[in-house]
């Protein structure tokens, strides 16, 4: 007679399964399927990523996608820039801007008063200085079309700057017929001069 499987050997396959998806060392690879191997391929490389963003010593850049890797550059330089402003030790002030050199100099200024280190308030050139500091940011997220931006914030000829360079933007998709093109922006002569798309032809 053939011998009878446990139900029992169903969820140890399950068991091992996760145990691989979690890199545990209990996980036995000779025992996965196909679409199991492909599931635990799969949750390694995410794995990979998370520990590439938390700088963990277990980051293999090397597995990373090209837009994997972009995206970790640009959260590594975020994180800098963040960490600086915090006051962390990991803050690498020498990959800072100019602006943002300066926006962690007021930072540390501000956090210093906070903090009871320096008792005095700030006099009246810092208070302007921090107010240009948050205009200048306030500017260029509205520049940049990011969600940080306070139109309120803007003065009138930033308002006035800041529509122009949408105008340009908008123009110059249209022109491209990359991003987003809104027509009804285009002044009479910019929109004569952008042809239409063509109509699909009936098969």
């Amino acid at each position: 007679m053939w011998p009878v499987l446990s139900s029992a050997g169903t969820p140890d396959l399950a068991a091992n399964v996760s145990a691989c998806k979690q890199g545990w060392a209990s996980c036995d690879r000779s025992r996965l399927s196909l679409s199991g191997m492909t599931e635990v391929a799969l949750a390694g490389h995410a794995r990979n990523v998370r520990n590439c963003r938390n700088g963990l010593n277990s980051c293999d850049p090397s597995r990373l996608t090209g837009a994997e890797a972009i995206g970790l550059a640009v959260a590594l330089y975020d994180r800098n820039v963040s960490n600086c402003k915090d006051g962390i030790a990991s803050c690498d002030r020498s990959r800072l801007t100019g602006s943002e050199a300066r926006e962690v100099a007021m930072a540390e200024r501000q956090r210093q008063i906070s903090d009871g280190k320096d008792g005095s308030k700030l006099n009246e050139g810092e208070a302007a200085a921090v107010d240009v500091a948050v205009q200048r940011r306030n500017m260029a997220d509205c520049l940049d079309g990011r969600d940080g931006c306070d139109h309120s914030l803007l003065s009138r000829s930033e308002a006035y700057t800041l529509a122009a360079a949408e105008r340009t933007r908008n123009h110059t998709a249209c022109l491209s017929r990359h991003g987003y093109c809104d027509r009804s922006r285009l002044t009479p002569s910019e929109a004569a001069a952008i042809p239409r798309e063509p109509k699909p032809t009936p098969q």
